[in-house]
């Protein structure tokens, strides 16, 4: 249980959902089960336009009476902002919670976690969760700002900066919200979103529900996320890609230190194709959770 890195993500925030109709609110919105969420279960999902676009995604864990959302901090008030819209007679309550914070815990301890994407536990006043993508990505803590730092002290884990976290994260091909998906644009399937757990095909109605399952069933994308070498200078997200014959093979998504994550095309990767932004050449690699057809 000692040892490790930590990072404390100042990018996200905490919102609690409250109330006795909290997981049925949710369940009708969001793009996984939110029955699976327990004290010993936390779940990713996603918030999605009616036409099934990217909108939002987050982790929800349970927390006695609430289930607390783990979102991005400089939208949370617009995730509340959409949530409240659809409350109606629903008994739920929705506030921020800037008395939490959000850290990551990547490196080899679990903190007495097994190894399984979602698997959680209490944690003093806080919750540990192993990440419900992927888990690669270590545990995810949320709990009170004053005692994030100490907690992993405890446990003997040393504080890295963001940059190493962030490495980690893309060479995994995870992507990290809105800097790698685009607003009311991005298709969850083309993210990664069934292979990282993030939608569940059995459960009822969500918004988005009926595009993204019909992208699924029909075999409709044509287009994936993959963790990309750069050799050269990093281009700017939201640049084009292009193959050598120079049609366009995608676009560039978040990078560091000479990795990143690029939307291409899953013919030009499937022939090989040689791929570069401006200087920069881009060799893509499929991870291992990856799965593309055949």
């Amino acid at each position: 249980m000692s040892g490790g890195r930590y990072v404390v993500l100042q990018d996200r925030g905490v919102l609690a959902v409250g109330g006795p109709d909290r997981a049925s609110f949710l369940q009708g919105l969001v793009s996984n089960d939110t029955a699976r969420i327990s004290d010993e279960r936390a779940i990713y999902a996603a918030l999605l336009t009616a036409q099934g676009k990217y909108l939002h995604d987050f982790m929800l864990a349970g927390a006695d009476e609430a289930i607390w959302l783990d979102g991005e901090a400089a939208r949370l008030a617009d995730l509340k902002r959409r949530l409240s819209m659809y409350r109606l007679r629903s008994k739920v309550t929705i506030d921020e919670r800037p008395d939490l914070t959000v850290a990551a815990l990547f490196g080899g301890p679990t903190l007495g976690l097994p190894a399984e994407p979602g698997t959680a536990r209490r944690l003093g006043d806080g919750i540990a969760f192993i990440d419900p993508r992927l888990a690669a990505l270590g545990v995810r803590v949320i709990a009170p700002r004053k005692t994030i730092r100490p907690t992993f002290s405890e446990a003997g884990a040393e504080e890295a900066d963001f940059a190493e976290y962030d490495r980690c994260r893309l060479g995994l091909g995870v992507p990290d919200g809105s800097r790698d998906l685009v607003l009311e644009k991005s298709i969850l399937l083309e993210s990664g979103f069934d292979e990282l757990h993030g939608v569940d095909w059995q459960k009822g109605c969500y918004i988005g529900q009926e595009l993204t399952a019909r992208t699924k069933y029909r075999g409709l994308i044509k287009k994936r996320l993959f963790p990309v070498r750069i050799d050269g200078p990093a281009p700017a997200s939201g640049s084009v890609i292009t193959a050598a014959d120079g049609h366009e093979a995608g676009e560039m998504r978040s990078s560091r230190d000479g990795i990143g994550l690029a939307l291409l095309r899953l013919e030009a990767v499937a022939a090989g194709a040689t791929l570069s932004v401006g200087d920069a050449v881009l060799k893509p690699a499929t991870p291992q959770w990856l799965r593309l057809p055949e």
